[in-house]
């Protein structure tokens, strides 16, 4: 059997200001009605599978737990207490699976395959070399000079696959277009297949420090529903480094597999065009969107109607809070948009007007110097945490469904079209009890507004801020 683990780090910064810190690209639905995430684990249908390994950080377990209920496949989530790259976190998954030793299919959260047939076939090509102890990595076969992947020199023929000769980093465009000439190159998709014991010998012999340090982070796991939570102190202590650089340029154990299954990493708005739906004038559009005299553009409106008129070569993105406007050959410095942001201490490079919560989500409408209006949504079931504000009151009006509210000693029952008011230092709590969303309105007045004045008494979740 095969154990999947999927890598759903990373921040997305380069398609922003759709990607976001607090809810990055493999959890958007970009090329289709699902995220990302969602796609990568069915993709994984036609294998001979055990249950599911994702590895996420803190912030991200609530949105990887949803995806995953939402497609009923259930698994196992590892928490990163920080980012470390891909090694220490293929090293994690390695260990809890040492006992049964199974073969561990190594995938990012956040690529685009197209041919699914294509993708079982290469992984099971792949399988007789894992289980001999080889640890194969997946090479795309390369369609143009491509700057922004970088390359593995295939070596001598090995059972379906080939040794692999050497690494090369993101080449210039004269170097790629010689690796396309010379053929014998691939693009390194940073997919593997491997026992769990061969990665950990491996990276015994190569980089000990960081096998240790994730030995001790897994000696004590703490398990709190579907997460798994390793010692943060020991993690922290671990070198950072990438598999590539940890172990798959030092092992002579390598062979890379040839993969042709229309493969992308979605990298940037521009990967996004390229493998979008596109009109006669070679327009990818998403939302309400008109256009005129407008060609090879990629559009996403998400709230608004966008317009364009006798633009070419563009990428326009509307959120409720930002748009961005960029010619294609500019989208992957978003990311400086994002990090300039991030630096003025501005909340769009982190976080969209509408944030998700694990009881739901909230919409912030309107925001003035002492008021804040919210939409909030609950989902069936969902509590909220039981809490109080220091600097805030709070009115809340039911829209739909029916909110089972708790203002410090009271327990009450709201119906639509229904409100209460929340004083100044309430001990407050907001639940729905039916089968149906809750959606209220929330409007907070005060002098401070944050969403750090919150004191929690308890959560359902175990958040504790």
């Amino acid at each position: 059997m095969i154990t999947p683990v999927i890598m759903a780090g990373g921040s997305g910064t380069r398609l922003w200001p759709l990607s976001r810190a607090a809810h990055p690209k493999q959890f958007l639905a970009l090329n289709g009605d699902r995220t990302m995430l969602q796609q990568t684990v069915e993709r994984l249908s036609d294998l001979p599978t055990s249950q599911l390994i994702t590895i996420c950080n803190e912030q991200h377990r609530f949105l990887v737990a949803e995806q995953l209920r939402e497609i009923n496949v259930p698994g196992k989530i590892i928490l990163e207490p920080v980012g470390r790259n891909t090694a220490p976190a293929i090293a994690l998954a390695a260990l809890l699976e040492r006992e049964n030793d199974p073969l561990l299919l190594v995938l990012a959260a956040d690529h685009v395959v197209a041919a699914q047939a294509a993708f079982t076939e290469a992984v099971m090509k792949a399988v007789p070399l894992a289980e001999a102890g080889k640890l194969v990595t997946f090479g795309i076969v390369p369609i143009e000079p491509h700057t922004g992947y970088g390359y593995i020199k295939a070596g001598d023929a090995v059972a379906g696959a080939y040794s692999v000769a050497s690494f090369k980093e993101k080449p210039d465009a004269e170097t790629a277009a010689g690796y396309l000439r010379d053929g014998g190159y691939f693009w390194n998709s940073g997919m593997f297949l491997f026992r769990a014991s061969r990665y950990l010998d491996e990276l015994k012999a190569h980089q000990p420090e960081m096998l240790a340090a994730c030995e001790a982070a897994t000696s004590n796991l703490s398990l709190d529903l579907d997460f798994v939570r390793v010692e943060g102190e020991a993690f922290e202590a671990c070198p950072a480094d990438s598999v590539d650089y940890a172990v798959m340029e030092k092992t002579s154990e390598a062979v890379v597999m040839p993969l042709d299954a229309g493969w992308n990493d979605i990298g940037s708005w521009s990967s996004l065009w390229d493998i979008s739906n596109k009109d006669e004038s070679g327009n990818a559009t998403s939302g309400d969107v008109k256009l005129y005299d407008t060609a090879n553009c990629l559009i996403r409106a998400d709230d608004k109607l966008v317009a364009l008129l006798g633009i070419e070569d563009a990428v326009v993105v509307s959120t409720k809070d930002v748009t961005l406007v960029a010619h294609k050959d500019r989208v992957q410095d978003a990311k400086l948009i994002a990090a300039d942001l991030e630096r003025e201490g501005r909340c769009e490079w982190e976080l969209h007007r509408e944030v998700h919560r694990p009881w739901g989500k909230y919409d912030s409408v309107d925001q003035g110097a002492r008021h804040q209006v919210k939409r909030i949504t609950v989902k069936p079931g969902a509590k909220l945490s039981v809490q109080m504000h220091h600097h805030r009151a709070e009115h809340w009006v039911v829209v739909t469904g029916n909110a089972k509210v708790t203002r410090g000693e009271e327990t009450f029952l709201l119906s639509e079209n229904e409100s209460t008011y929340i004083p100044i230092g309430v001990v407050h709590a907001l639940e729905n009890p039916g089968n149906e969303p809750l959606e209220i309105i929330e409007i907070q007045s005060g002098a401070y507004l944050g969403e750090d004045d919150i004191v929690r008494f308890s959560d359902i979740y175990g958040r504790t801020c």
